[in-house]
């Protein structure tokens, strides 16, 4: 108990200096009594014997797959939607994925529930608490914290507007002719909105929208309420908190107000925390920017962020299969870092977002982002675009289901579903934890209906499903959606049987064919490995395998076999290995 004690007492230490660097002497001493009082009161609570936790294991291993879904994703007639999903959720994916990510469930005003008007309660249209805490007794949960800004419609900014001293400086006021042409800009909006405040003219920054407020984490109370939603959210439940935006945390003019060292600081500031109260519950960060700045989200591997998001994956496997060649996906994966035991990355390919082009920047040149833009729009998405500092604009993002992306219209269904299928199992092989939006394991088409009715690109992703039309599909073994959700699943129980899928097993990039992704993984333990392949192109592709260059224990070791197909393929005198790939085939070789 005293080593623990002084362990804790060192990590409070840490929290005092971050607030030092933050707020300077003085200021550090007041927010460092009130977050010290923060922790004893969730302490003494007992909050932690209330969490509900479908799993309580310290880490993630091979069995772990994420869905991403919204609270009212699944919808039927007089019924709550977070008691529909939690039906739908036991039926189909019960066995399926071991978390679920309830997209922000709280009250909104705009972005689908990314300007956040409560952070503590659940939007009464969705349902209540006990239903969020219903799913949780049979998956993890993962909640959004929307704290980089919230909404215009909150209490915080209201009670901000109207003067009251307890939301003094709360957000971020600026002269309208401040130059802030150095800001980084995720969207071709203005930087600055104007609202009343005490009948006078506000500007306010507003990164995303004009009802997206930023927040002002110089002022330190701002830091203190957000604290307490964190553990507020871990009381509920929650054993994955996202971290939505968090790279423009903390705003200096003068620079880009992203990545800043002061934005880091607070993550590992909330690490610290968690550490203390709730070692097992993870943070992961939401930087929709370049591999090399958002893997520093990872901190030193122990004190900031377990998880990133890995931006660069859904762009460069739409180029790999749109090209048929796997150079870019080869390299890039060729190029990630060893991590520590406790991080790792948090994979997809699509999401309630559209595919993001900036992590592609620097691994595919301008005309190869041209290309996947023009792919994009003949296969009827749409591409939103950024402001750049020099007035002109870039693409930031493809909006369009993950499945219409790969398409190409000369193809069959069931060549597209296959395709599908193989881009997915490069998601599900490689090292880290694989996240599914609930729209790629249903099969789901570009939704233009709803951009038309909210004039937003992103609808195009988000379409809402009815509860019977659902079960309807899924029970209809002709249908698209039954097809790709039942491949997609076998696909899934696959992965999760094998060790070597363990998220921080090694990984090893095999260079065998310009159009087969192929990659060795090999259990912690060093016992058991997975040679993957992937067949990207329309043609079918002969490689060979000499095994002297794995390492592997090939001792005694005269076959290798397919898990997914249970054929097995003979390893020749030479350590040689010859396999024969149909177009856009995958193969797990176990050996």
């Amino acid at each position: 108990m005293m080593g623990q004690q002084k362990s804790v007492e060192e990590i409070k230490d840490k929290i005092y200096l971050k607030l030092k660097f933050l707020y300077g002497e003085m200021d550090a001493q007041k927010y460092f009594a009130k977050i010290t009082n923060i922790i004893e009161n969730f302490q003494k609570a007992k909050l932690q014997s209330f969490m509900k936790g479908f799993d309580h294991k310290k880490w993630v291993d091979e069995k772990d797959v994420v869905l991403i879904t919204y609270g009212d994703q699944i919808q039927e007639e007089n019924v709550k939607p977070l008691k529909t999903l939690d039906y739908f959720l036991k039926k189909y994916m019960k066995g399926v994925v071991s978390w679920v990510h309830i997209l922000p469930f709280y009250p909104y005003s705009s972005d689908d529930g990314f300007s956040v008007i409560d952070y503590l309660k659940v939007n009464p249209e969705l349902g209540e608490w006990e239903d969020i805490e219903r799913i949780g007794k049979h998956f993890n949960l993962m909640f959004d914290a929307v704290i980089n800004h919230i909404s215009s419609k909150s209490d915080w900014f209201n009670q901000y507007l109207k003067g009251y001293s307890n939301f003094e400086n709360f957000f971020i006021e600026l002269d309208k002719d401040t130059d802030v042409s150095q800001v980084t800009r995720p969207r071709a909006l203005p930087l600055l909105t104007k609202f009343l405040k005490d009948e006078e003219e506000k500007y306010i920054w507003t990164t995303f929208s004009e009802d997206q407020i930023d927040l002002n984490y110089k002022n330190g109370e701002v830091l203190i309420k957000v604290i307490e939603v964190l553990l507020y959210y871990i009381a509920k439940g929650a054993k994955l908190i996202r971290l939505d935006a968090v790279g423009y945390l903390w705003k200096e003019l003068g620079t880009s107000c992203i990545h800043l060292e002061q934005t880091h600081t607070v993550i590992q500031l909330f690490r610290d925390i968690l550490d203390i109260v709730s070692p097992d519950v993870m943070l992961i960060t939401e930087t929709n920017v370049p591999h090399k700045d958002n893997i520093t989200y990872f901190g030193n591997g122990y004190n900031e962020a377990q998880m990133v998001y890995q931006f660069s994956l859904a762009p460069l496997v739409l180029n790999a299969f749109h090209t048929g060649n796997v150079k870019h996906l080869t390299e890039w994966a060729d190029s990630l870092e060893t991590l520590t035991e406790r991080t790792t990355f948090f994979n997809f390919l699509a999401s309630h977002d559209g595919i993001g082009i900036m992590p592609a920047k620097g691994i595919l040149n301008d005309q190869e982002i041209d290309d996947l833009v023009c792919r994009v729009h003949k296969n009827g998405g749409y591409v939103s675009y950024k402001s750049n500092g020099d007035g002109t604009q870039s693409p930031y993002e493809l909006n369009i289901t993950y499945l219409d992306a790969l398409s190409d219209h000369n193809e069959s269904k069931d060549i597209l579903i296959k395709k599908f299928i193989g881009a997915h199992s490069i998601l599900l092989s490689m090292v880290g934890v694989p996240a599914i939006y609930i729209h790629s394991i249903m099969g789901s088409h570009n939704y233009y209906e709803g951009v038309k009715q909210t004039g937003r690109y992103r609808t195009i992703n988000r379409q809402k499903f009815n509860k019977e039309v659902i079960d309807k599909e899924l029970s209809d073994r002709q249908s698209d959606r039954f097809k790709i959700y039942t491949q997609l699943s076998e696909l899934i129980q696959k992965r999760k049987a094998e060790k070597a899928f363990h998220p921080n097993g090694k990984q090893i990039v095999l260079k065998l064919d310009s159009s087969v992704f192929a990659l060795l993984r090999i259990s912690p333990d060093g016992q058991e490995s997975i040679i993957s392949l992937t067949n990207v192109s329309n043609n079918l592709r002969n490689v060979t395998i000499d095994l002297h260059h794995c390492p592997l224990p090939l001792a005694q070791v005269s076959q290798v076999k397919d898990v997914i197909s249970n054929k097995t393929f003979e390893i020749d005198k030479n350590q040689s290995l010859s396999i024969l790939l149909e177009p856009y085939q995958v193969m797990w070789l176990k050996v």
